[in-house]
């Protein structure tokens, strides 16, 4: 195989906690070093974010804007090699020819823009919410009821429930996407061709999951998800998961009518909201979930899935009554 060079671009801020596993896990591929660049753009971090970067040879830029979408972006502006890939601080590469397989369908085909694993690995030492949302295939359980996903979720055996058709190359899927449903691709390890980001390159914000959305904009873009997966270590408790949650929705209230953004969120939420609501009040659909989810995985993380649904609820609700009444921002 011809192999490309790649960009890895790591927004962090205070990231001591997973940075350095998730440097090392990157330094251990069997990918030759020289085609591998990594550039760190830091938000300011007031931690020992920057000195564990430079010990494991990261490039630091600095953040200004703060936020891990401005991060990619101002990554991205240092960036030369063929393909850029997004991973996060808090990510880890679970094998070392974790790149080897990511690049291969981008060497097979050429027309595949970009490529993400189609699974979050789950490791018996990670945090029970790590772990639960690793089953569950996402970090917002809202997304379960919406269908729109795009790691393998143990409750529906899926990858996603969009109807999407893929044709299964052996190592991967492969697939087109154009005008209709489009998953959530774009975040925790997905790699593209440099040109796909080309109108991210002058913008103060890379949004991942937009990438798709502009490119579609030409016609059908083929992608590719590859069957292998990738740790991420999202929360360790019901106060930090709440306080992503809340993150989570401040940036969506903030920025859902920013220009450029694309992905199109409000043609598919609706009916899977009410779904999630109703599922919350009644409880007895979330007890259901949590058995059926048991029964395939026995992990106690899934008696998560219940309070998780309910804290999701809770800070959902509250921030959209604030944003409507206060015009609450995501810095606030």
């Amino acid at each position: 195989m011809n192999l490309p060079s790649i960009s890895v671009l790591i927004p962090t801020l205070n990231s001591e906690a997973t940075l350095g596993e998730c440097l090392d896990s990157i330094a251990s591929q069997d990918y030759p070093a020289e085609l591998v660049e990594v550039i760190v753009a830091d938000g300011g971090s007031r931690d020992e974010t920057c000195e564990i970067a430079n010990a494991h040879g990261g490039r630091l830029v600095s953040n200004p804007l703060r936020t891990g979408e401005a991060g990619k972006a101002a990554a991205l502006r240092h960036s030369s090699h063929d393909l850029v890939a997004l991973i996060d601080s808090d990510n880890i590469l679970p094998q070392r020819d974790w790149f080897r397989r990511m690049v291969a369908p981008l060497v097979d085909d050429e027309a595949v823009v970009g490529t993400e694993p189609w699974k979050f690995t789950r490791r018996s030492g990670d945090p029970a919410f790590t772990r639960y949302c690793a089953m569950l295939g996402m970090n917002d359980p809202v997304c379960h009821f919406i269908g729109n996903y795009d790691r393998m979720n143990l409750l529906t055996g899926r990858w996603t429930s969009l109807p999407i058709r893929v044709e299964d190359r052996g190592g991967y899927l492969i697939f087109n996407l154009g005008s209709g449903p489009m998953p959530t691709i774009g975040a925790n390890g997905t790699i593209w061709r440099r040109r796909s980001l080309e109108p991210w390159a002058d913008r103060d914000y890379l949004f991942d999951i937009d990438v798709l959305g502009e490119l579609a904009k030409g016609g059908a873009v083929r992608f590719a998800k590859v069957k292998v997966g990738i740790v991420h270590i999202y929360a360790v408790g019901l106060r930090q998961f709440a306080d992503k949650q809340r993150r989570r929705v401040r940036d969506y209230l903030s920025f859902r009518r920013a220009t450029g953004r694309t992905y199109p969120w409000e043609s598919h939420t609706r009916t899977g909201i009410a779904r999630f609501v109703l599922a919350s009040v009644a409880v007895i659909p979330l007890l259901i979930d949590t058995v059926r989810g048991y029964r395939r995985s026995r992990d106690f993380a899934w008696l998560l899935h219940a309070p998780a649904c309910w804290l999701t609820l809770a800070v959902y609700g509250s921030e959209l009554i604030l944003h409507q009444l206060a015009g609450r921002t995501r810095n606030q």
